[in-house]
């Protein structure tokens, strides 16, 4: 059987070159499987000799560790995908993962703001003067307009973007394009935001000095937290992430179709979506008032009842 010249490098070159990874992602492998290398080398034994049991005792390695069940899952997971890799590259004649079931996780709902708590950020955002202020409230429409991950935010180019268009095309996990419509508030933002916006060879919608030529996702972060008290709210309760599970939450609640949702979020599974639909139950509610047949016909018998609101009307007509 083959030897890997590199048990680890190849797989990583396959993720990137055949899965289109992002640096974000081949980091999080590379760390995740050197934490399994370790383990491994601790046991006195190899990814290329390694058993089900050896995965059993890094995942129970990882809880006893004190690790959250979500970070035992991915660290399984990259687990998986490196075994599978060796396997059909005929490294291994198995796979030791197949039969090994993740630690159960119970999905957390989505930090959300509401939709008040969301303008009055805005309101803050616009409230700033100068290139910095019109930067600010830019990326805050943006995000919140179209619903973009951070690293699709910053990412953006110039040419995604053009006055006459109401829709931006991104470029998201694994390289996919998509259109995501954009409101009117949001494109005359980007307006005053090009106006002042300086000068790059890249043409990054957001330039940077750093080595990615664009504003990082740490930077937006830093910016969020530091609005967050102008706005009068808990800097704990901002991050990038949470104005884009308000953008899906709040089209949810005025009634948007999931599957536009799905399509706009880049979301490649509708079940990754679905946990948005935690709306409000005042909303709830006024679906149910509104749509529920049992409740047209309760609303119809209250118009007729001799004190309900028909009864006002029958007695006018009764007196003329």
């Amino acid at each position: 059987m083959a030897e890997p010249r590199s048990s680890m490098a190849p797989f990583l070159e396959m993720m990137a070159v055949e899965r289109a990874a992002s640096r974000h992602t081949l980091a999080a492998y590379r760390n995740d499987l050197s934490a399994w290398f370790a383990f491994l080398k601790q046991q006195g034994t190899s990814e290329l000799s390694a058993t089900e049991q050896d995965v059993r005792a890094f995942v129970q390695a990882t809880a006893d560790a004190g690790l959250k069940a979500t970070t035992q899952a991915r660290r399984l997971a990259a687990i998986r995908q490196f075994h599978r890799f060796l396997h059909l590259e005929g490294h291994r004649p198995d796979d030791p993962t197949l039969s090994v079931e993740g630690p159960r996780r119970e999905r957390a709902l989505p930090r959300v703001l509401t939709e008040e708590e969301m303008e009055g950020l805005l309101a803050a955002a616009r409230a700033k003067e100068g290139a910095d202020g019109l930067r600010l409230t830019c990326l805050l429409e943006l995000a919140y307009a179209s619903g973009l991950r951070v690293s699709e935010l910053v990412g953006l180019t110039l040419s995604a973007f053009t006055p006459d268009r109401s829709a931006l095309l991104v470029r998201g996990k694994g390289s996919k394009e998509r259109m995501v419509p954009v409101g009117r508030f949001a494109r005359e933002a980007v307006m005053r935001w090009l106006e002042v916006r300086p000068a790059d060879r890249k043409n990054r919608l957001f330039p940077s000095n750093g080595a990615s030529g664009h504003l990082t996702r740490q930077h937006v972060l830093y910016l969020l937290k530091r609005l967050a008290p102008e706005a009068g709210l808990d800097p704990e309760r901002i991050s990038p992430h949470v104005l884009r599970h308000a953008f899906a939450t709040h089209l949810l609640a005025h009634g948007a179709d999931l599957r536009a949702v799905q399509t706009m979020l880049g979301h490649a599974d509708i079940a990754t979506t679905q946990i948005y639909t935690h709306v409000r139950p005042e909303r709830l509610a006024t679906v149910v008032a509104e749509h529920h047949p049992l409740a047209r016909m309760t609303t119809k018998m209250a118009e007729t009842r001799p004190d309900g609101p028909g009864a006002a009307v029958a007695a006018e007509e009764d007196q003329a």
